[in-house]
């Protein structure tokens, strides 16, 4: 068990992200985006502009919202990223009531960052809803929707609950409606085509907005603040690295917001993926030319294949070193074995993405994160289980055990626990698969696997990119279960084996 623990202790050390640097290596810069199309279009210029000068720049793309990038840059796991002016002043800094760019500047600095001058464009807040609904019921402005209580409202999750978002912007507008549903920003545009909603919010420079034949609702309260595009960055980051941050700069000022839409609506609506929209604008605006690289299906799925075995693999070694010891104790002292089960029972019913965000100001992001979380999540199918195991087994077989005299520690390791072995690996066996299917929101805090593909596929409205994590990581659920099957079959003696045929 020692071996075992230490082999996980290793494991984990060198997970990309986890082991310390060697001294006198270059650092990477790495860029971080948001999950949406904009952001992660903003992300490919950066990182873009930034090799240039010869830095290696890595794109850590669709790291969630607001509160996970902005974590990764305070910890010093993101070096820039793109923001809005609008967001610091609403929900990073929203106590202190910073009216200008001069003043959060200076809030910034006192967190150690810098920001960037606007990239030029504003990309606003705004509520929408299709144009013949708007017109059939006279509604122009947000503060029409007051005569109409009945309309269904949904809105991005990270809008109903910013400071700027739903509660504020209802209590302004001292607006009625009650139906109101947290959504992802991306469905919400097929929650307005196909009737199921009737108003969102938007972003200004959504290329959906004249896709979906859409009416923006003029905001006659002007609650909505500016939200000029910039980009934050660390700036002992930009100390050390003067020249890759004066290329990076060189997109202020560059970019309209007509040309965002138009930006946006390649990548959204034509399906040029962002490396190709960002390259072609800078060949556009600045006459740089950079290489395109293109990895192929097989490639890809052989990428997130490793990614994803790697989380559920060390996951699973870490919880059946620490699970089966428990579940021993659980059934060798029945009081503290309720405390253990309760406990393991207790973190399964914490939502899987709850417990991945709280774990950013400790663990960062990345793999280290996910791997915990999938830790605990595989401790109670394994303590439960082990713990029954060892409990089933018939009085007479123990009282035959202890009539040999054998020790009980003897008794444990050559009676007890190869009785159990059928149960414990049912234990392990759904672990595993349960880790092979919430492996997939990993990629939300940039660990890669299955579901990066499955976040862009439903970003994108792409069920061919969705169907390229899906269908991997159904058919790798399929071959562990499978695998275990197989190992019962080595594993457990043949003997009991043949008993348990019997009993059946």
């Amino acid at each position: 068990m020692r071996g075992l623990l230490a082999g996980v202790l290793l494991v984990l050390l060198g997970v990309p992200g986890c082991a310390p640097k060697a001294p006198g290596t270059t650092p990477e810069m790495r860029v971080g985006s948001k999950k949406f199309t904009e952001s992660v279009i903003l992300g490919e210029l950066v990182a873009r502009l930034a090799r240039l000068p010869g830095a290696s720049a890595v794109h850590r793309r669709e790291l969630g919202g607001t509160t996970v990038l902005w974590e990764a840059l305070k910890r010093g796991e993101l070096d820039i990223y793109p923001e809005y002016t609008g967001t610091l002043r609403q929900e990073l800094f929203a106590a202190r009531g910073l009216r200008d760019d001069a003043a959060l500047r200076e809030a910034l600095a006192a967190e150690g960052l810098g920001m960037s001058a606007s990239l030029g464009f504003n990309d606003t807040y705004a509520l929408g809803m299709k144009e013949a609904e708007a017109e059939r019921l006279g509604i122009r402005r947000i503060s029409d929707l007051r005569a109409h209580p009945e309309l269904r409202l949904g809105f991005s999750n990270e809008f109903m609950d910013r400071g700027d978002g739903w509660p504020s912007l209802r209590d302004r507008y001292q607006l009625p409606q009650r139906e109101v549903r947290g959504l992802d920003h991306d469905l919400a545009y097929r929650g307005l085509e196909s009737g199921a909603l009737q108003v969102t919010d938007l972003y200004s420079t959504d290329a959906e907005i004249a896709a979906y034949g859409l009416r923006v609702l003029e905001d006659d309260l002007k609650h909505f603040p500016a939200y000029d595009a910039v980009l934050l960055y660390r700036e002992d980051w930009a100390k050390r690295n003067p020249r890759v941050l004066a290329a990076v700069l060189r997109l202020e000022g560059l970019i309209s917001e007509p040309e965002m839409v138009q930006l946006n609506a390649r990548a959204r609506l034509e399906r040029v993926p962002e490396s190709q929209v960002a390259s072609e604008f800078l060949t556009r605006k600045l006459g740089l030319e950079s290489e395109l690289r293109s990895d192929s299906l097989a490639s890809r799925v052989w990428h997130r294949t490793r990614e994803h075995l790697f989380l559920v693999l060390v996951s699973l070694l870490a919880a059946v070193a620490v699970a089966v010891p428990l579940g021993v104790l659980a059934a060798k002292r029945a009081r503290v074995g309720q405390g253990v089960l309760g406990l393991a029972s207790i973190i399964q019913t914490v939502p899987s993405l709850a417990l991945l965000v709280v774990m950013i100001p400790l663990l960062g992001i990345g793999s280290r994160p996910a791997i915990v979380a999938l830790f605990l999540y595989s401790l109670l199918p394994i303590v439960r289980n082990t713990a029954a195991g060892l409990t089933g087994i018939p009085g007479d077989i123990r009282e035959s055990a202890e009539a040999l005299g054998l020790p009980p520690g003897a008794r444990l390791w050559r009676i007890e626990l190869p009785l159990a072995t059928p149960s414990i690996l049912a234990g392990i066996q759904t672990a595993a698969v349960i880790n092979v299917g919430t492996a997939t929101l990993g990629a939300l805090i940039g660990a890669g696997g299955y579901g990066q593909p499955i976040l862009t596929g439903i970003r994108l409205d792409d069920t061919g990119l969705i169907l390229e994590g899906a269908v991997p990581a159904a058919l790798l659920a399929l071959a562990v279960s499978g695998l275990f099957e197989l190992l019962e079959r080595v594993v457990v003696p043949r003997g009991l084996r043949v008993s348990q045929g019997r009993g059946a």
